[in-house]
């Protein structure tokens, strides 16, 4: 079990989209990946603060794989590093939040990366791959006076370690094993955070307010 003080507490969902689970099986379909909202909206409740991020990537993004370049392929650029397959572009159905997940303007703060054909962030936190322009999730947990953040979401090995890894000093960060999915070795990246310091909980059920 972990005690939080709700006061000083907050949720963040990261990329729980529609593009990263098999409701759409041409873009990132993250396995069951669509299976997380109910654990999302109950860590919520141990929060003062939801906070929630969304990929919102342009038609002519530089980074999108093709046949003559497939996903995986390097590509040169100061904020692409990878080629993917087309996901969450803007206006698609990708794009849109999982199902049961809250409106976009219920949530306290909100983060849409990813917005130019040239960037292509992994995490909800900068931006750049640089790491030197701030979404302003950090400066807005500062100001409401956080120290604890609820982080799951899609993917855990991808966008929810990258978030997680750049929230570590600033903050005591918990994941939440059932309200995250992995596309690759779970388990390996579980240990490998756990490493660097995050907590984990194998549910919501092992979150508890003072």
């Amino acid at each position: 079990m972990i005690t939080l003080k709700k006061e000083f507490t907050a949720s963040l969902d990261v990329d729980a989209q529609k593009g990263f689970s098999p409701l759409c099986p041409d873009e990132l379909p993250v396995p069951d990946g669509h299976l997380i909202v109910d654990e999302l909206n109950k860590q919520a409740k141990f929060a003062k603060y939801r906070i929630g991020s969304k990929d919102c990537h342009p038609q002519n993004a530089i980074w999108i794989a093709d046949e003559k370049n497939p996903q995986f392929s390097p590509i040169k650029g100061d904020n692409v590093d990878i080629r993917w397959n087309k996901h969450c572009m803007s206006g698609t159905l990708g794009m849109e939040l999982l199902d049961g997940l809250p409106k976009i303007t219920d949530y306290n703060f909100f983060v849409f990366k990813g917005v130019e054909p040239d960037l292509h962030p992994y995490s909800a936190i900068f931006h750049d791959l640089h790491k030197k322009l701030s979404t302003g999730v950090i400066e807005y947990l500062h100001q409401k006076k956080v120290t604890h953040v609820i982080a799951s979401g899609l993917a855990l090995d991808f966008c929810l370690k990258a978030t997680v890894i750049d929230l570590l000093n600033k903050f005591t960060v918990i994941i939440n094993k059932s309200a995250t999915k992995s596309i690759g070795d779970f388990n390996k990246t579980v240990l490998e955070l756990k490493q660097m310091g995050v907590l984990f909980v194998e549910n919501a059920d092992e979150l508890i307010n003072e």
